[in-house]
């Protein structure tokens, strides 16, 4: 093998190299290309996703405002059931001191 044949025999191994390597390129351009259906479909999707962000906050914001809410009842329910156990005690007491004083009146 000459020179030559051996520059010819290289240019058309880089040629052919060449083709197949474009041609792997077009193929995966025509596989990978995103279509119109594809990208609307993506965009609902997206539009979609958003919709279901906004619920999601408006979820939220709706539950930790109950949930403020429902403590400050809870705190109310308490204060006035400590009130309510503090006027029993009283009245107790009261009753208690009224019940030896008529026993005293009784024994004397």
């Amino acid at each position: 093998m000459n020179r030559t044949e051996f520059i010819i025999a290289t240019a058309i191994i880089l040629f052919v190299a060449f083709m197949l390597g474009w041609f792997a390129c077009w193929l995966l351009h025509r596989l990978t290309r995103v279509t119109q259906a594809e990208m609307g479909e993506l965009e609902k999707m997206a539009r979609d996703l958003h919709d279901a962000e906004e619920t999601r906050d408006e979820a939220i914001s709706y539950l930790e405002t109950r949930e403020a809410e429902l403590a400050n009842q809870l705190h109310q329910s308490q204060a006035e059931l400590r009130a309510a156990m503090d006027g029993l005690r009283d009245a107790r007491h009261e009753a208690e001191e009224l019940r030896t004083y008529i026993e005293r009146m009784n024994a004397g």
